[in-house]
């Protein structure tokens, strides 16, 4: 009996590969790779996935369009032989994907890779332990604030805050730690969050980041006036708890790093809007039905998927990413104005945070 894509077992591989680096226009590396396994979650986000635009009649991608886990197992190992160390996966929401602990079980199967996944939380508490066991290493928990009625205002769907901080809990309980925890923060919605927030993760061995609200896509309602710029939520923290900056983990850490004085752990700072990273920006972005985004914030991507479908070789999808990479020149952080952000940019459901 002939196998289904996904349900194919790693291939046998001896040893670590000896990638050759790849780099882009500005000498910036192949080095991440964020996938997303579906364009479906179950909150509405007002930042991300607002329920007008996102509503019962929208057409959401079908079973056959999203890569098998298969295909994407297969991708992965061509992208790790480019370079690739660390995969993050991403959604939509990635834990309403059916039977995901076994595309993290054929992808941990590569030792070498840093395997890690992004979630809202709703469903962590259920899934924390399979996901462990299967080999995920970490979680990062979207977490927008603490007290319930700002919480479901964010989230559009009154999903209470008590069941993100339980899977959280469990997360921790179950070893995938430190469990990162992001807070995107909009003026005049949930800045009064941001001070409870650090009081409740100071001290609890995670790691809470603030991210300033981003114009990815075109239906969240994105206005300049509405961020809260990183400078101004460190001075927030900083009023309460003394903080002082620290040196990044490595090239092309996003968050720009801060610890408590009294040595009761970090914070972080996503500053993508007034404090441009893209200079030393290392990540590659696959879409739920294999397109590849060189940029969060890009128009268009690369097909992957008819590739794969159409039987390519290995070598002939690695040289299209290679093609890809190379004429890479994404810098959009950097040239932001208020026309750029008008742009009709892919969503962020759609290709992952």
């Amino acid at each position: 009996m002939q196998t289904r894509p996904d349900q194919a077992p790693a291939p046998a591989t001896n040893g670590n590969p000896s990638p050759s680096t790849i780099v882009d226009t500005r000498g910036r590396p192949l080095r991440d790779l964020r996938i997303s396994v579906t364009d479906r979650c179950n909150f509405r986000c007002t930042y991300c996935m607002p329920k007008e635009v996102f509503g019962k009649d929208f057409q959401f991608l079908e079973r056959e369009q999203l890569l098998t886990f298969g295909e994407i197992h297969r991708l992965t190992r061509i992208f790790r032989d480019q370079g690739i160390e660390k995969v993050r996966i991403t959604g939509g929401e990635p834990l309403v994907r059916r039977k995901l602990e076994r595309l993290i079980e054929m992808l941990a199967y590569h030792q070498d890779l840093d395997l890690t996944l992004t979630t809202n939380g709703s469903l962590l508490k259920q899934k924390a332990a399979d996901l462990k066991t299967a080999g995920l290493k970490r979680v990062t928990v979207s977490l927008d604030a603490l007290d319930n009625e700002t919480f479901m205002k964010m989230n559009d769907v009154d999903f209470p805050v008590e069941k993100v901080l339980e899977g959280i809990d469990e997360a921790d309980r179950v070893g995938l730690a430190p469990v990162k925890i992001n807070m995107v923060v909009k003026r005049g919605v949930n800045e009064h969050s941001v001070v409870p927030m650090a009081k409740y993760f100071k001290g609890s061995g995670h790691i809470l980041r603030f991210i300033e609200f981003m114009d990815v896509g075109s239906t969240n309602g994105w206005k300049m006036d509405t961020v809260v710029p990183s400078r101004e939520l460190a001075a927030m923290i900083a009023a309460e708890f003394p903080i002082e900056p620290m040196e990044a983990n490595y090239r092309g850490e996003v968050a720009e790093r801060w610890r408590y004085l009294d040595g009761s752990g970090e914070v972080g700072f996503i500053s993508s809007v007034t404090q441009a990273f893209c200079r030393d920006c290392t990540r590659a972005r696959l879409s739920a039905e294999g397109q590849l985004f060189t940029c969060l914030f890009a128009t268009k991507g690369t097909d992957l998927r008819t590739l794969v479908r159409n039987e390519a070789s290995d070598d002939e999808i690695a040289e299209a990413i290679r093609r890809v990479w190379h004429v890479r020149a994404d810098n959009y952080s950097e040239i932001r104005t208020a026309e750029t952000a008008k742009l009709r940019k892919v969503e962020m459901s759609y290709i992952g945070g």
